[in-house]
């Protein structure tokens, strides 16, 4: 299970840096000077790194990963970022597999429960998670994970075979146990082994 615990303070800022995102080229770090040069000045804005390093969008390095490049790509970005949201606060989707903000008082509760926070940034943990729900396809993201065809395969009848011409015919298995006999004269210790076979082999 997991539960990320960054959060923002400005949560429409963090719409805005989302968009940015696909707007642009991938820098090769996302640092604060990077968030300057794309117009997110405030100290408020900072966090918006930390945030993408908990949906793995970036390294501990702040680095973009390919999950970044991917959200880069409008088509698929709100996919992405739905796989992103499942990975990261699975523990959330264990309270409703569909969360919205009617969830927003349990999941408060969850933030603060698990990290020991106040009421304040437990709400805020609560509110970042559910701002980047607005821009994720979490339907979309879970049916890719449960769309894959498993093969079909034929039933078959335990203990048989069928013939060309559609046939059942029953098929017998034959087992072949040895028994290793200790060398001893006690004749009770060969009553106990062959007891032991009747009542756990033949019966």
């Amino acid at each position: 299970m997991s539960l990320a615990n960054a959060y923002v303070t400005s949560t429409g800022r963090l719409k805005q840096f989302l968009d940015k995102i696909q707007a642009g080229q991938a820098p090769a770090k996302v640092t604060t000077q990077h968030l300057k040069d794309i117009g997110f000045k405030s100290t408020n804005d900072r966090p918006f790194i930390k945030v993408l390093k908990e949906l793995k969008f970036l390294t501990p390095d702040g680095v973009p990963t390919a999950r970044y490049q991917e959200y880069r790509d409008k088509s698929k970005a709100p996919k992405v970022l739905g796989e992103a949201l499942r990975e990261v606060y699975s523990d959330l989707f264990v309270i409703s597999s569909e969360p919205s903000k009617a969830n927003k008082d349990e999941f408060q509760g969850k933030f603060k429960s698990t990290f020991n926070t106040s009421d304040t940034v437990a709400e805020l943990c609560a509110t970042t998670f559910l701002t980047l729900l607005e821009k994720a396809d979490i339907k979309q993201s879970k049916s890719s994970k449960t769309d894959e065809k498993v093969p079909d395969i034929p039933p078959q009848t335990s203990g048989s075979k069928k013939t060309e011409s559609g046939v059942v015919e029953n098929i017998g298995l034959h087992y072949n146990i040895q028994v290793h006999l200790p060398a001893t004269k006690d004749i009770e210790v060969y009553n106990s082994i062959f007891r032991s076979i009747k009542d756990n082999l033949i019966e």
